[in-house]
């Protein structure tokens, strides 16, 4: 939903914490979620290690704005909805998290919101969708290599984020 953008990305910011630079994960240098890579290629420049640690919320907010958010036409989704399939599209991509949205409602999974998805969710239960959205999510974090580090981690923000989302579902 519209008005959700903001209170999404504060939950989001508590999930994603500071900055980290953790040998396995494969994002690499990160603060408050942006990863190096993305952040270069958002201000269109490398940056050093002190520049990613200075990272504050308003320096990310147009990034997740654009390349999650609005990629994945959390506008158009449903108040819960819009909750997990940000989150994940932060944590895992959005192409994988619009895949999942797609499978739920009987989309084509291209990996890509477009009319004809948003056309098949509102015919769907928003709580139903969450649901199996947290389902999907969790079968797939638990497929990775890396789960033996991470994924109690990943299990409590799929959990967290799931029912968070289910409260907010109308």
């Amino acid at each position: 939903m519209r008005e959700n953008f903001e209170k999404c990305l504060i939950m989001l910011l508590k999930h994603e914490g500071g900055f980290v630079n953790h040998p396995k994960d494969p994002g690499g240098m990160t603060n408050l979620g942006v990863t190096k890579k993305v952040y270069e290629k958002y201000i269109g420049r490398e940056v050093n290690e002190q520049e990613m640690r200075d990272l504050s919320p308003e320096d990310v907010a147009p990034i997740y704005k654009k390349n999650y958010w609005d990629r994945c036409k959390c506008d158009d989704l449903g108040s819960g909805l819009d909750w997990c399939v940000f989150d994940w599209a932060v944590n895992s991509g959005t192409s994988r998290a619009s895949k999942a949205v797609q499978k739920i409602c009987g989309a084509n999974p291209d990996g890509v919101i477009g009319k004809k998805t948003l056309a098949l969710i509102n015919g769907q239960d928003t709580k139903y969708m969450i649901e199996e959205f947290g389902v999907i999510r969790q079968s797939f974090y638990e497929s990775l290599k890396t789960f033996e580090t991470f994924g109690r981690g990943w299990t409590r923000r799929n959990k967290e984020t799931t029912e968070k989302s289910l409260s907010m579902a109308s």
